[in-house]
């Protein structure tokens, strides 16, 4: 045989034994899914619910207008520092200083004309007091005369006089009685006269108070809406012109953020929190929560979900949260953006898993993998009718042993920042799978996995 027959010969020799070998290869790794796994261990777990909103102070005050006119001054600029009555600005006060003027006069008048007719009827109470004296003198001449007339001790026009005297005594005390009620009349429609003056005094002055507002709290002009020379219009709601001023005051600062709603049944008063501030990188400040708003708010709008408007509305609602910072930094001003991390729940040396290595199968799935009735293009086919039908799933991990993956039913607790408490089904030290997300979606119970721990190449590192 020559030579290059036997060098042909080999060569297909090799050939052959190759492909018998990849065969051999392809033939024992069909069916085997590569997984990445990780350990069960215990550590330190915290939940946390993160939300974003803004700096806002506890308390602070809107400066809205109280009347109408003309903005001649404004005393204080933003930044200011304020105490309660300090003047802020000042509106044209020509006409309504006028009117005090005017009404001051007019109750003046008024009550000299109160001390005028109280005189008279003080005079006329007097003069009725006089004619019931000369009243009762001439009642007793009568009574007298009548008796003396009887026996004949006086004479007939005696005895007439007498009476006259006591009939012009009556006539007097009725005038008497009517002049003091006219009197007690005139005084009481005077003093009528005079509250109705103090009164209108007291609207006049109003209306001038209200062309110099001063502030209602201690605080920082935070904010103006308003020049020199705008006119004002009394406070109602988006009026333009009505609104004037923002007085905060910044001693207790406050952070108010929107809570998903999936996450607000675990926020609590008086839970700590981190808060950041944008404008203060780097710098993390502590505070807890202080108030944790009742009503939804529907997140595109900012309205109440409960409104008529919106009630029917099917979209994303968040929960006001207010949290107080326990020492605010300084020269922090009200509207900067800022983000909470509240912690709901802490517990320590718990058992614990990454939150991927979680998955959800039906128990059709499961006895159909037990019985070995699906591959696992046929229970990822599985997979999708679940979600779209069946909700009764069993939450678990696919644990590693012998090569294999069982599925174990499990009960969780908090959850961390990527880790999620077990509370049972799995022991310290489980080998379990983690990823990937493709292979955890399709993996049945029993099958054979490989071990693939490396780290994914990035495109960078790649080229």
């Amino acid at each position: 045989m020559k030579m290059w027959q036997k060098v042909g010969i080999g060569a297909a020799a090799v050939l052959v034994l190759g492909g018998m070998a990849v065969y051999s290869i392809r033939k024992s790794n069909q069916g085997v899914v590569t997984v990445q796994t990780g350990r069960v261990a215990r550590q330190d777990l915290t939940s946390l619910v993160t939300a974003s909103g803004e700096i806002r102070p506890k308390n602070y005050t809107n400066v809205l207008g109280e009347g109408i006119g003309k903005i001649t001054d404004i005393v204080v600029k933003e930044g200011d520092h304020v105490k309660k009555g300090d003047v802020l600005l000042r509106l044209e006060n020509i006409q309504p200083g006028a009117d005090v003027q005017a009404q001051m006069a007019g109750v003046g008048a008024s009550e000299a004309s109160m001390k005028a007719v109280s005189a008279s009827y003080d005079s006329a109470v007097a003069t009725l007091a006089q004619r019931q004296a000369d009243l009762d003198k001439a009642k007793l001449d009568w009574q007298r005369g009548q008796d003396l007339y009887k026996e004949q001790l006086i004479a007939k026009q005696e005895y007439d006089a007498r009476k006259a005297t006591f009939d012009g005594a009556v006539a007097a005390f009725t005038a008497s009685q009517a002049q003091v009620e006219q009197a007690r009349a005139s005084r009481d429609q005077a003093r009528s006269n005079l509250d109705q003056g103090h009164a209108v005094l007291r609207r006049t002055q109003d209306v001038l108070r209200k062309t110099t507002y001063t502030a209602a709290i201690d605080g920082v002009v935070s904010y103006i809406a308003v020049r020199v020379g705008e006119n004002v219009v009394p406070g109602i709601q988006n009026a333009e012109g009505s609104f004037l001023m923002t007085i905060s005051d910044m001693s207790v600062v406050t952070t108010e953020v929107k809570v998903d709603e999936t996450d607000i049944t675990s926020v609590r008063i008086g839970e700590p929190a981190d808060v950041t501030i944008d404008a203060v990188p780097g710098k993390t400040f502590k505070g807890h929560v202080s108030e944790v708003g009742e009503l939804a708010i529907l997140r595109s709008s900012g309205q109440a979900a409960m409104t008529a408007t919106t009630a029917n509305t099917q979209e994303a609602r968040d929960f006001k949260v207010v949290i107080t910072l326990d020492s605010p930094p300084d020269l922090v001003r009200p509207g900067l953006s800022a983000t909470a991390k509240i912690q709901t729940a802490q517990k320590r040396n718990v058992l614990s898993v990454p939150i991927q290595a979680l998955a959800e199968r039906t128990q059709k799935e499961l006895d159909e993998a037990k019985n070995g009735g699906s591959s696992s293009v046929t229970l990822a086919a599985s997979n999708t009718e679940t979600a779209a039908g069946d909700k009764n799933t069993i939450q678990g991990a696919f644990v590693v042993r012998g090569g294999k993956v069982q599925f174990v039913p499990v009960q969780t607790g908090i959850s961390g920042v990527t880790d999620i408490e077990v509370t049972s089904g799995l022991n310290e030290g489980d080998l379990i799978v983690t990823g990937s997300y493709k292979a955890l979606r399709t993996l049945k119970p029993g099958a054979s996995v490989k071990i693939d721990n490396t780290v994914p190449k990035t495109e960078e590192s790649s080229s």
